[in-house]
């Protein structure tokens, strides 16, 4: 009786284990996804005042304004990103949604340490 018993507590540490796992791995790609979706969103609505600007004010000299647009490396041939790679990704993020200075400076080490490793 007590082997079973600790058989069974055994089993129970380690599915709680996995759930405590995946549940963190879901918290990470739902964080993810909500960056994703707040940077768009500020995308889409400088985007639509600027147009409303050209449009009352016309364009000077048919020039428009130019922004720095980021791009972050992903392979999709390598699958979803690792927990690690996913906490590195979502660090970019909050900088890109902040307008933080550190943003180059977190590309630079994502691109050199993860996406191509020496």
């Amino acid at each position: 009786m007590e082997n079973l018993i600790q058989d069974h507590s055994e089993t129970l540490i380690n599915e709680l284990a996995l759930r405590d796992e995946l549940d963190y791995e879901k918290e990470l790609k739902n964080t993810f996804i909500s960056l994703v979706l707040s940077i768009q969103n500020k995308r889409r609505q400088h985007n639509c005042i600027d147009k409303k600007k050209n449009v009352r004010n016309g364009s000077i000299n048919g020039t428009e304004p130019k922004y720095l647009s980021t791009v972050i490396p992903y392979d999709p041939k390598q699958g979803s990103p690792s927990n690690p790679t996913l906490q590195i990704l979502i660090k970019i993020l909050q900088a890109i949604n902040e307008d933080s200075p550190t943003v180059p400076t977190l590309l630079t080490d994502y691109i050199l340490k993860v996406f191509c490793p020496t």
